[in-house]
């Protein structure tokens, strides 16, 4: 997995590693039961510290996308699964969009307005039950 950050952009550099990896897992870049490279290597490949890493990991865990484990690491949970398939519905939903002239600002207007009448703000994701 090939992270990358902007230095020079005002985004907290641990929001810009959460939003790579989540990237990677929508795009089936990595798969559930995956494990994250280690903190201390994405750290010192990116140059940041190794808690600006965790961090991210971290918030990542909060929203149920990865399971944090000591002596285990990061390791994605199974609904990443579930993440690929949305990207998909998202990605047909863009495509119906622009065919029919709706630009992004409109298309982000009516997803924003669907997702305020379906139900509120989700505080983390869930994993499925088995």
């Amino acid at each position: 997995m090939l992270l990358s950050i902007d230095t020079a952009s005002e985004r907290p550099i641990y929001e810009q590693i959460a939003d790579a990896v989540r990237r990677a897992v929508a795009r089936g870049e990595i798969l559930a039961g995956e494990k994250l490279p280690p903190a201390s290597d994405v750290a010192t490949g990116l140059d940041v510290n190794k808690h600006t890493v965790l961090r991210a990991y971290q918030e990542l865990r909060d929203e149920g996308l990865v399971d944090l484990r000591r002596g285990r690491g990061a390791v994605v949970t199974r609904i990443a699964t579930e993440i690929v398939g949305l990207h998909r519905d998202v990605e047909a939903l863009v495509s119906r969009a622009a065919a029919l002239g709706i630009g992004r600002q409109a298309l982000a207007s009516l997803v924003s307005s669907a997702a305020s009448d379906c139900s509120p703000e989700p505080q983390h994701l869930k994993e499925p039950q088995s």
